[in-house]
């Protein structure tokens, strides 16, 4: 599958979860934003928005801004105010006499001024003083990376720092920004956008073009996804992430296909908690990226310290060197690696009893990284730990499970590999990212049943 099929997929995978409410949007957010981002970020709207920062016309907007500013627009507006024995303003006579006439005959001390006064908050100003905020705020989040040196930065804000400067200073002192007042939650409106959309001025159409970009964004249009998963979101060259979600999307999809009804989703806390329940007879819980620390899961991958059973990790050794060997029908030597991973949890309340699916995925179709997949998810079988004790191999000795305890998922390979039956009698499987949609099905059934 290459980088357009994945993203592709991906965007159908958002849109039919994310967008519609369902599936957590931290969790998303957690696998598409750089991985040099702290966990501010894994809040999605703030993700969502420092990809639109990132466009090059929001930059071009905050570089030319100074220069429209000067020719902001106002209106003036006239008010009027009955005075005794004073003067505040602008004698209207007419109305004076007016007033006189009208409610204090012969008293000669009623005046009505009209004082004039310059409005800001027309709907034009309100629209461009959003966008400023937005974008405000944003780098203010983000303004340490922003100045740093990563790749998915792009070539929007290098060599532009001095705007992030600029910027602090339009909100902080700029007189005709700070008149206009901050808009309310719900502002601005559509007819404001519509009135900006329609100015002379260029400024305010920018303005209202880049918030209607901002809002098909977080509306979760296809075309505004999938660019968010294309150009600014990750490092262009990183698709391993990517690559990820969409197993775990297809895992989701699979199971809910499988069970016949939707999942629960969880939000995902900062300790990865799990990302989706499936209830019923057999209770599943779906987790991702060494979670499950709520059921104490863990992965300790270190030589058993009882000295008289030391097989373990030569098991881990010999039995990834067959599997591989067996699946590339080629021999090998072993080495090591630590990815992250999937975890299926199945609880059977009645009988207290916990089965487990692990699953791990590289984005490779190369022999060395899939072998060293294999490894490592033979790994995380001998060494699944629930309460510190180990999940597989307390009395036979078999401390990969049954077989369908273990899954591997590569990309297409061109060669020719073993299919899913000839790898039953393996103590994991491997497969394909073609060979999901049709095989993943038999895999969940095996684990649950």
């Amino acid at each position: 599958m290459n980088r357009d099929e994945l993203l592709e997929h991906l965007t159908e995978d958002i849109l039919a979860y994310a967008m519609r409410g369902s599936f957590p949007e931290r969790e998303l957010a957690r696998s598409i934003k750089p991985e040099q981002l702290d966990e501010r970020f894994e809040e999605y709207e703030l993700l969502l928005d420092l990809h639109f920062i990132l466009q090059d016309d929001v930059v071009e907007f905050i570089r030319t801004l100074p220069e429209h500013l000067r020719s902001i627009r106002t209106e003036t507006r006239t008010t009027s105010r009955t005075r005794r024995g004073t003067v505040d303003g602008r004698i209207n006579w007419g109305e004076t006499i007016k007033k006189r006439h009208s409610q204090y005959p012969q008293d000669n001390s009623i005046f009505v001024c009209d004082n004039r006064s310059v409005n800001y908050d027309i709907p034009e100003n309100l629209v461009l003083k959003r966008l400023i905020s937005v974008i405000h705020r944003t780098t203010r989040e983000a303004e340490e990376y922003l100045r740093a040196d990563y790749d998915w930065v792009s070539e929007t804000w290098k060599g532009s720092e001095n705007l992030i400067d600029e910027l602090q200073r339009i909100v902080e002192r700029n007189v005709h920004v700070r008149r206009i007042r901050d808009p309310d939650t719900y502002e601005p409106t559509e007819r404001m956008l519509t009135t900006a959309a329609d100015s002379r001025h260029e400024v305010y159409r920018d303005a209202a073009s880049l918030l209607r970009s901002r809002q098909r964004l977080f509306r979760g249009e296809p075309e505004e996804i999938r660019r968010l998963l294309e150009q600014t979101a990750i490092a262009p060259d990183d698709t391993d992430s990517l690559f990820e979600l969409f197993v775990l999307f297809r895992f989701v999809a699979t199971l809910e296909d499988l069970r016949e009804s939707q999942p629960q989703f969880k939000t995902i806390a900062t300790d990865r908690q799990e990302v989706a329940r499936f209830d019923g007879d057999k209770e599943i819980v779906l987790y991702h990226d060494n979670s499950a620390r709520d059921r104490d899961l863990s992965f300790v991958a270190v030589p058993d310290e009882d000295k008289d059973n030391p097989s373990r990790t030569d098991q881990v050794q010999l039995i990834a060197q067959e599997v591989a060997g067996n699946y590339f029908k080629k021999d090998y030597r072993n080495h090591t690696g630590r990815p992250d991973v999937i975890v299926l949890e199945i609880i059977s309340e009645d009988e207290n009893e916990h089965e487990y699916l692990i699953v791990e995925v590289k984005n490779s179709t190369n022999e060395d990284t899939i072998r060293r997949g294999v490894k490592e998810t033979l790994e995380y079988l001998a060494f699944l730990r629930v309460n510190k004790e180990y999940v597989f191999g307390h009395e036979d000795g078999d401390y990969f499970g049954s077989g369908w305890n273990g899954l591997l998922v590569v990309q297409d390979l061109e060669e020719e590999t073993a299919s899913l039956e000839e790898q039953s009698d393996r103590e994991i499987a491997i497969l394909q990212t073609s060979e999901l949609e049709r095989e993943l099905r038999t895999i969940l059934e095996e684990a649950v049943e």
